[in-house]
């Protein structure tokens, strides 16, 4: 679907956002101009400040404008929502309002990093296909039960979009090029970002089990996924060895040799890892983030929580940094903030 037209994005950027998916959203359009001779695309970047924003490493970016100095919505625009660090902060009214409004215009709506978060507090992913980078996936499903997650790199799902974090931006970019000009052009960009391989909506956000815990055998990955998949109602190490097909012992040895702990310490981990997030990201009880996690009991949980952290989730919760981090709780859609 080719245009004479150059298509237009503005670029939201919200207060504390992540500078690599950002970096990562915009250098293909400018390549893409670049490569084909033409301006094939043109954008802007607005913020509720108006004159600059400030990135989660402490860089000032100008701004075009501010949201109330917006011009009329072109429905062949793209808006992209940048996101990062205590991104709940900015969802201000302003903010919601300015994207229901471009949302009403006909644009499309897209969020890079945690800019998802924005959109589904203002309503605009209710019942869409998202993604949001992998930190954030427990506390956002358990916040937006109504958003169909993945942990995809990208999601385009209509005329909602949104990608990861990080070089994400770029997969998801050469994904819209590419439906506009062709997958040639799309190439001959990664190319010149050294880009080697371009990612689908299709690849994982992670890397592989056996990368991420250095160990290359098959059926220990097997565990350790089944393990992922089933933090709410763990299964017992007795049922994994079974389902993996060797003994008990085969398994603890297994566990030992490659990781250094047993299975059954192995999964406290896992578990209790996911805990954390939701305590940090949600404003859920910690009866709640028990029982998601596997505790059968608020004690237990707190227990265990100590001795994997040196703190109490009731304690941690009470912090200025549970507190800075809990933030990121979904805020009514019309609240005044």
């Amino acid at each position: 679907m080719q245009s004479d037209r150059p298509r237009r994005f503005t670029f939201l950027l919200l207060d504390r956002f992540t500078m690599l998916p950002f970096a990562a959203a915009i250098e293909p359009l400018r390549l893409a101009n670049r490569s084909s001779g033409k301006t094939l695309y043109q954008w802007r970047l607005v913020g509720p400040a108006g004159d600059f924003a400030t990135c989660s490493n402490g860089t000032r970016i100008m701004l075009d404008e501010g949201l109330e100095q917006d011009a009329p919505t072109d429905r062949d625009e793209v808006v992209i929502v940048c996101g990062g660090t205590e991104v709940a902060r900015e969802a201000t009214k302003p903010v919601l309002n300015w994207l229901r409004r471009k949302a009403r215009g006909g644009a499309s709506i897209c969020a890079v990093c945690t800019g998802a978060w924005v959109l589904a507090v203002a309503g605009l992913l209710d019942g869409r296909k998202a993604t949001i980078h992998w930190e954030n996936h427990d506390g956002f499903a358990e916040a937006f039960p109504e958003v169909v997650l993945f942990r995809s790199v990208f999601v385009h799902d209509g005329n909602r979009l949104t990608a990861a974090g990080g070089t994400s931006s770029i997969d998801l970019m050469l994904h819209l090029i590419a439906q506009s000009h062709g997958d040639e052009l799309a190439a001959e960009l990664a190319d010149q970002m050294l880009h080697t391989g371009i990612r689908t909506d299709q690849d994982r956000q992670r890397l592989s089990i056996p990368t991420r815990i250095g160990v290359r055998h098959p059926r220990l990955a097997a565990v350790i996924a089944r393990m992922e998949a089933n933090v709410e109602d763990p299964i017992s190490p007795a049922r994994l060895a079974t389902d993996a097909g060797m003994s008990t012992r085969q398994l603890e040895r297994l566990f030992r040799r490659y990781l250094n702990r047993s299975p059954k310490r192995y999964y406290m981990e896992t578990r209790l890892a996911r805990a954390r997030n939701l305590l940090m990201q949600t404003e859920m009880s910690i009866i709640e983030i028990a029982l998601a996690s596997g505790f059968s009991s608020p004690s237990h949980f707190s227990k265990c929580y100590r001795a994997q952290y040196g703190s109490t989730p009731y304690r941690e919760r009470g912090t200025g940094t549970a507190t800075r981090l809990q933030q990121a709780a979904p805020l009514s859609p019309t609240a005044e903030i």
